[in-house]
Formats: C-alpha cells, sequence, structure tokens
C-alpha cells in the first residue's frame, strides 16, 4: 500500500516537474525535507490530483498555510485571464489580493489533464486549485460586486462604534487603521467625514458624503385661532360663509373714507334712506354675496383684538395713497397682517391726484416685500379712489376671489360662537356687545357665555337698526341682554340654558383670578425663551427691532439671523426708526416678541403698557452685546437681567462739610423715598454727573433706612463731594428681572 502511494507521488512528481520549476515559491518549498516518505512539494503539488484520494491527514501546519498561499496564488493569476499581464510570463506578480479559501484536496486530476497553456504564475497556481471552478468562483464574485457595489455613506461625524457596524466590521479593525494613520482614538469617540472616508477606503469600501437633508419650510401654525375639527356629518353640512375684512394702512391715506364710500354707495343701492349705525362691524352686498367690514380702522385695534386671542379677520386690505407712497405705518400694517397670517390685497387710493404714482408705490411694497401680480407677485393690488368712488366695484370682487380661494366654510347647524367686536354701555338698553357670529346660528333666547360673563339673547338688531331673530356665521349684530361689559376680542358661545351660562362663567372667573396670582407676566422674555424652547413651546423666536438710524438696521438682522440652528431660529416681525412705542408692545403681546431697542429710548406710555403686560424691553448701545445675548438665550446661556426701579427724588438744599474733603448734601424729599441701600444719580441741570452708592442717611443725628417724601434728611454719596445747591437725587434700585430658564 506504501509502494503505491509512493508510486503515485513519483508521477505526480513528473507531471508537474515543469511548473514547479517555473513558479519559485513552490520549487522552494519543495525543495524542504519532508517529515513523511513523500517529499512535501510532491504533498502540496500532486497529492490533490489523484482521483478519490483523501488529503494528506500527516500535513505539517507549514503545509497547510502554503496550500492557503498557493490558493491566493490563483487568484491573482486569474484576475489576469481577461487581461494579461504586461510582459507575458516573466510580468511582475499582479497586487495583493484577498486571499481566497483553498479548495479541498482531490478530483482536480483530470481537470489538470484538459487544462490549456497558461503563463506561469497561472500554472503554479492550478497545482493547488481547480482552475475551472476558480473561474467559475470569479464569476459570481464578479457578478456580486456589480449588484451590490461597497458603497458607503458617511455623515459629517461619526463614532468608531457606527462606524464598524455601518462597515460590518469589528471596532478593532477600525481602531487599528486608525492607529495606522496616526489617529488614536477609543470606540466611543467621534471621527470626522474626512478620517472615517480613509478608514472605509483603505478597507474597500467607496465612499459618499450624506448629504444634508433640504430644509423643509414647515406650514406656518395657526396664529391663535385654532380651526375646528369637523366630523363627518358635520362636514356634510358645511356652507360657504362671507369673508370678514379688516382695513388697515398709514394715516390720512383714505382708510375711513374708503369704509364709508363703500358703506354708503351699498346703503343707496339697496336701502335708500336707511340710516347705518356705528356697530363696529357692517355687511355689503357683491354680486348677490355678502361681506363683512370690522369697522375698526388701524392695525392697533385689529392687534388688540389678536392679542385677546380673537381671529376675525379673513382679509386685510392694505390701503396705499399713490401719491405718498408706504409710510412707517403702512410697514407696520404689512407686519401685523403678516403675524396673523391673513391674505393682503392692496387698495391703491388716491389714484384721481395729479401727482399720483402708482407704479413707485408698487416698488415700494416689493421692497418690504409685498409682491404685487404686476411684478410677478401674488398679492392683488386695485387701484381705487374713495373720492370719485373708482374702483370700487372691482376692490369688491376681488375680496369675494380671495374669500372663494380661501374657501371658508362654517356648519350653521352648530351651537353657535363667535367673537365681541365692540361693547358700550347705554343708559337706557344697559350693557351692549357687537357679535359676530362664527360658527353656528344664534338666536333670539339663547344663553351665552362670554368670558366670566354670562347673559341671555333678549334682543339682536343689524347695523340698519332691523331687528333680527337669527344671525348665521359672519352676521354681525347688536346683542341685548347681558350681565356686564364684556372686554373686545372676548370669545362667546352658545350653552343649553341660563343656570349653566352661570356656572361656566364663575368657573372661568375663578380660573382667571388664580392664573393672575400664579402668574403675572403674560409675555415672553428673553430669559424665559430657552426654557420654553427646551419643552417644545417654541420654535422661533420673534423680535421686534427699533433702531435710531436705518443704516443700524441691517448689520444687526444680517448678525442675529445667523444665530441659532434648525430647531431654533430667529424671527423679525418688524423692523424700523424711531423711540419703542405702544404699537410695538401690542404686536409684541399678540406675538409673544421681545422687544430690541438700540440706541433709541422707550415711550412712557410703552413703558406702562410694557410693564402690565409682561413684554420684554431690551435696551442696546453696542451691537456685539446685543448679539450676544441673542446668541446666549437661544444656548440658554443668558445671565440674568436687571431693571431700574426709581424710587424717589430729592433736591439739595445746604452742603454740610464732614473732615477736610468729605461732603454732605442736606435734601428734601421730593416725591417717592430717599433709601439707605440704594442707588444715587446726581443730575444737574438734565445731566448725570455722577452714578454711585448711598453712603449715609440721616434725620437729625440719628441714622434711618428710609426718609419719605416732603421730609428733610442728610445724604451721603459714596466717592462723590461736589454737591452743589440745587442739585436733584435720584434713588433708584436694580431688580432682577428673571435668569436663565426661569
Amino acid at each position: 500500500m506504501h509502494d503505491k502511494k509512493t508510486t503515485r507521488n513519483r508521477s505526480t512528481d513528473k507531471e508537474n516537474k515543469e511548473p514547479i520549476s517555473a513558479a519559485p515559491p513552490v520549487e522552494r518549498s519543495a525543495q524542504k525535507k519532508p517529515k513523511v516518505s513523500q517529499p512535501k512539494g510532491a504533498v502540496k503539488a500532486g497529492a490533490n490530483q489523484g482521483k478519490g484520494t483523501k488529503p494528506d491527514q500527516r500535513r505539517s501546519p507549514k503545509g497547510t498555510q502554503k496550500v492557503a498561499k498557493a490558493g491566493a496564488d490563483v487568484d491573482k493569476a486569474h484576475k489576469r485571464v481577461q487581461a494579461p499581464p504586461r510582459g507575458g510570463a516573466e510580468g511582475k506578480s499582479p497586487r495583493s489580493a484577498p486571499p481566497a479559501a483553498t479548495k479541498a484536496p482531490g478530483r482536480e486530476k483530470k481537470a489538470a489533464a484538459v487544462r490549456p497553456p497558461m503563463s506561469a504564475e497561472v500554472a503554479a497556481g492550478d497545482t493547488a486549485t481547480e482552475r475551472p471552478r476558480v473561474l467559475e468562483t470569479v464569476a459570481v464574485a464578479e457578478a456580486e460586486a456589480t449588484a451590490t457595489p461597497n458603497l458607503v455613506t458617511l455623515p459629517s461625524s461619526i463614532t468608531v462604534r457606527d462606524l464598524a457596524t455601518l462597515l460590518k466590521t469589528s471596532p478593532i479593525t477600525i481602531i487599528r487603521e486608525l492607529m495606522k494613520n496616526g489617529v488614536m482614538a477609543n470606540i466611543n469617540q467621534e471621527i470626522d467625514f474626512d478620517t472615517a472616508a480613509i478608514v472605509a477606503a483603505d478597507l474597500g469600501f467607496e465612499v459618499q458624503e450624506e448629504q444634508p437633508p433640504e430644509p423643509v419650510e414647515e406650514a406656518p401654525p395657526e396664529p391663535t385661532r385654532k380651526r375646528r375639527e369637523y366630523t363627518a356629518e358635520e362636514l356634510a353640512k358645511l356652507v360657504p360663509r362671507p369673508p370678514v375684512v379688516t382695513i388697515m394702512g398709514h394715516v390720512d391715506h383714505g382708510k375711513t373714507s374708503l369704509l364709508d364710500v363703500i358703506r354708503q354707495t351699498n346703503v343707496v343701492a339697496s336701502e335708500v334712506g336707511g340710516i347705518t349705525q356705528h356697530i363696529g362691524a357692517y355687511q355689503v352686498e357683491a354680486q348677490g354675496k355678502k361681506i363683512t367690514f370690522l369697522d375698526t380702522p388701524g392695525h392697533e385695534a385689529f392687534t388688540a383684538m389678536r392679542a385677546r386671542g380673537a381671529m376675525v379677520t379673513d382679509i386685510a386690505v392694505l390701503v396705499v395713497a399713490a401719491d405718498d407712497g408706504v409710510q412707517p405705518q403702512t410697514i407696520e400694517a404689512i407686519d401685523h397682517a403678516r403675524a396673523a397670517q391673513v391674505p393682503i390685497i392692496v387698495a391703491l387710493n388716491k389714484i384721481d391726484k395729479p401727482n399720483a404714482n402708482p407704479e413707485v408705490v408698487k416698488k415700494q411694497l416689493s421692497d418690504v416685500g409685498v409682491l404685487v401680480e404686476d411684478y410677478g407677485g401674488d398679492v392683488i393690488c386695485v387701484p381705487v379712489s374713495a373720492k370719485q368712488k373708482i374702483g370700487l366695484e372691482t376692490l369688491l370682487d376681488m375680496i369675494l376671489l380671495v374669500a372663494e380661494m380661501a374657501d371658508l366654510k362654517a356648519n350653521p347647524e352648530a351651537p353657535a360662537s363667535g367673537t365681541v367686536i365692540e361693547s358700550w354701555l347705554d343708559k337706557a338698553k344697559g350693557p351692549l356687545a357687537t357679535l359676530l357670529v362664527q360658527e353656528g346660528t344664534l338666536h333670539v333666547g339663547d344663553a351665552l357665555v362670554i368670558g366670566d360673563l354670562a347673559g341671555k339673547v333678549r334682543a339682536m338688531f343689524d347695523d340698519k337698526g332691523k331687528r333680527l331673530e337669527q344671525a348665521p356665521p359672519s352676521t354681525p349684530v347688536v346683542v341685548l341682554g347681558l350681565s356686564d361689559v364684556p372686554s373686545a376680542g372676548e370669545t362667546f358661545k352658545v350653552v343649553k340654558d341660563e343656570h349653566e351660562a352661570r356656572e361656566l362663567a364663575a368657573a372661568e372667573a375663578a380660573r382667571r383670578q388664580q392664573a393672575m396670582e400664579q402668574q403675572k407676566r403674560k409675555g415672553l422674555s428673553l430669559d424665559e425663551f430657552f426654557a420654553k424652547a427646551q419643552a417644545g413651546q417654541a420654535k422661533e423666536l420673534n423680535l421686534i427691532l427699533k433702531a435710531d438710524v436705518q443704516g443700524s438696521i441691517e448689520p444687526i438682522v444680517n448678525s442675529v439671523e445667523k444665530l441659532g440652528d434648525e430647531k431654533l431660529r430667529v424671527k423679525f416681525l418688524h423692523t424700523g426708526t424711531g423711540n419703542i412705542n405702544e404699537s410695538d408692545i401690542m404686536l409684541a403681546v399678540a406675538s409673544q416678541a421681545i422687544v430690541i431697542g438700540f440706541n433709541v429710548q422707550v415711550d412712557a406710555a410703552a413703558s406702562r403698557m410694557a410693564e402690565s403686560e409682561g413684554v420684554d424691553i431690551r435696551l442696546y448701545n453696542i451691537i456685539y452685546h446685543l448679539v450676544d445675548d441673542i446668541d446666549r438665550a437661544l444656548k440658554g446661556l443668558l445671565e440674568p437681567s436687571y431693571k431700574e426701579v426709581t424710587i424717589g427724588h430729592a433736591e439739595v438744599r445746604a452742603i454740610f462739610r464732614i473732615g477736610h474733603r468729605k461732603q454732605v448734601a442736606g435734601c428734601q424729599v421730593i416725591d417717592g423715598i430717599a433709601a439707605r441701600n440704594a442707588m444715587v444719580r446726581v443730575r444737574r441741570a438734565d445731566a448725570v454727573i455722577f452714578d454711585g452708592q448711598v453712603a449715609s442717611l440721616r434725620r437729625f443725628k440719628e441714622d434711618v433706612r428710609e426718609v419719605t417724601a416732603g421730609l428733610e434728611c442728610g445724604v451721603g454719596v459714596d466717592g462723590f463731594n461736589d454737591f452743589a445747591i440745587g442739585d436733584i437725587l435720584e434713588f433708584y434700585r436694580k431688580e432682577q428681572v428673571g435668569g436663565p430658564g426661569t
């Protein structure tokens, strides 16, 4: 048996003598002295050629490694089958490729007999692996590579662990490749895209960078009014309703004149001699359809209602004089309409004047973001003249067109609900209110709840004074029968009976009282914004900017709009020049905005309103500080802010010297109090000459904590000894407004 094996191996040596000599690696292994009777080269080159024979179980581990190496050489050679190597059989061997699994010995003798001529390297490889099977394996591998290429998409940064998972390898392999490139990283450390791309390429992957998602313009949230969700049964009952229109614009541009001429024209056309009562809202007809106008010209009233949560306007008509153009209040009206997110129709008034220039006005409107249709926008612009009654029908037609596009509908069969437009106390009739029905139909005898008030509809009248029995959606009516005068902008709803109305009104009154006690502030401060953003309650920081000159606005806006990220953004609701006024505060209340002033002051009335409404006003004189504060607010790092509270004034009547240099001012408190723990400003001829801390406060010879108005006292100021008779001492304290996350 042993002789047969020896004979077979010798014959194998003869068959493979030439290939072995042509392949130096195999030849070197053949010269080594084997541990068994057969040469080690014979085992490697010929053991697999005996048909039906089993592999030599006595092969040493080194022999097994060389069989694997021979199998690797097969892959190298067969990758050059379609393109022969340069230099023929004597050419350089191909670059290293991933090692292929060695085939089990046996069943190769017949394949070797029909083997075609090939290069020496291929021949050396065929001594270990069956060539047809290798070709088949290579073809399958190429097909798989074509079907599923090794393409990976990497983000801008990724951890080592995640990269290993993405490349389907172990983190140790990734760390090893990083170390080869001079990067020391642990399994949880993040690496940038360039580093990850190098590692992936070294591991044989094709890399592409993950593209950031395209910014999706989110639909603006509903302003304040929430759209009612209808059931399938209610959807079948919806019917079109008249649009509710508010007219806004700059003073003296003809808002009131336009309203009056529309109303008078409609009265003459329908009821000659009819007397229109001023109830705050009225209806006109055009093309057989009704349009409801709110007789509250000016964006102040418009915003005042929106600040109370009443979203009653469907369309805003912006009146601009053709001879005057866009003015500051025009821009304010545009900002208010945008904040309310209602469509705008431009009424270009006074076109009959000789100095009217509509094209200039359209250009000015485009500069402030209102692009009319003539300039490729979607804002309708109608030339009108209230004095000559030109273009009124066209304006009404455009209002109906916009309303039709908005698809305004309501359910007339639902319980009535709506908003209070105006209210007053009549000496003869008692509390009266103009109600705008927005949903359902209001009937005489219905029980009402208006905020914390209850009532019953005793009678209803329209704007002509005509008694009504019912009022469908978008109909304004004057209601008689309320318990008290409600606030304009309050919402109302119809309930089952008066008993339920009184219970609901009492519960609402208690809730409001508790809310006032728990939270005095109604506005949003810069300190509170980050806390709301973290809770998911705010995605935009609304700002109102007032600056001293127009040239200061652009750099501030450009700098601030770069702040934030995709989660928190900064939005300017309004920018303008001049001092901060009541209109700015009203817009801030309605839109939960913060008022920023740069080199400007706050009007006294605006300051009082901001104090009562809880609006945060911040004044700056350095752009860097302004931008830095907003950046810190977006990141939740804003430090507590303080405001100065003036507590009193005193006039210097006499000067007393203590020692050589120190002075004490003999004063009389004019108003408020003089306090020992307060700060003090020394004013002389309306100029502040010193600002410091009160060092001492005495009344006669006793130290006191404070002195009230009308009394005399001695005041010492720390670091100041240059008093003059007639100086005014202004006492104030710094109170913390809030802190981060408060």
